[in-house]
């Protein structure tokens, strides 16, 4: 854990307790040594540190492009974990590097959906989390966000305050052979079952 992360972890966990009564249910099933890779809804920028400080150790995430711009940008989030990814033509680039990081035996947060959702519900997966699924070969780990979009909504640029809780579910190891048909019917299979799995998760 680099130093800017540890900071960033401590900060951010003094204030998700103190400001959004931060609460994480399921932590039982987020203690898998080694590789995993956690699905999880996407509803605020406060997903990725909320997800975050559930883990006392680094977890790494995929973060738009676009944020890396800002100088100040460049250089924080690469120390936080971040991944750049190419939301409008998205290329293997970014599955190479977030398989690279399961190899080397680390977790890392995706977000089936791409994009924050405008309302707070659920939205249909992109097919390419799909592959990642089916490549990683690690355990997946769903994850579900509750009052984040209460706290900090898309077109909201100051937080308010709100009671945020992370909801883990247990790990599913994937089963390549259970499903039938070719990749490009493989991939948005599993895409479903990871937002299923997300979905089944409540307070």
């Amino acid at each position: 854990m680099t130093p800017t992360y540890w900071f960033g972890h401590r900060i951010f966990s003094e204030i998700a307790r103190g400001f959004f009564s931060y609460r994480v249910v399921g932590r039982e099933h987020i203690q898998v040594p080694g590789a995993a890779l956690i699905v999880c809804n996407h509803v605020s920028f406060m997903d990725p540190p909320a997800v975050g400080i559930a883990f006392d150790e680094p977890i790494s995430y995929l973060a738009r492009k676009t944020l890396f711009v800002h100088p100040v940008m460049q250089w924080l989030l690469p120390r936080l974990q971040a991944v750049p990814v190419d939301q409008e033509a998205p290329g293997p680039g970014s599955l190479k590097a977030v398989l690279r990081l399961l190899r080397a035996g680390e977790k890392v947060v995706i977000f089936p959906e791409g994009n924050r959702s405008e309302d707070g519900q659920l939205q249909k997966p992109e097919s390419g989390v799909g592959l990642v699924i089916a490549k990683a070969g690690v355990p997946v780990i769903p994850a579900r966000i509750f009052g984040a979009f209460d706290a900090l909504p898309r077109h909201r640029s100051l937080p308010r305050p709100a009671r945020v809780t992370v909801v883990f579910g247990r790990p599913w190891t994937v089963d390549l052979t259970a499903y039938d048909g070719t990749n490009k019917d493989l991939f948005p299979k599993l895409a479903a079952e990871s937002m299923l799995r997300i979905a089944e998760l409540g307070l």
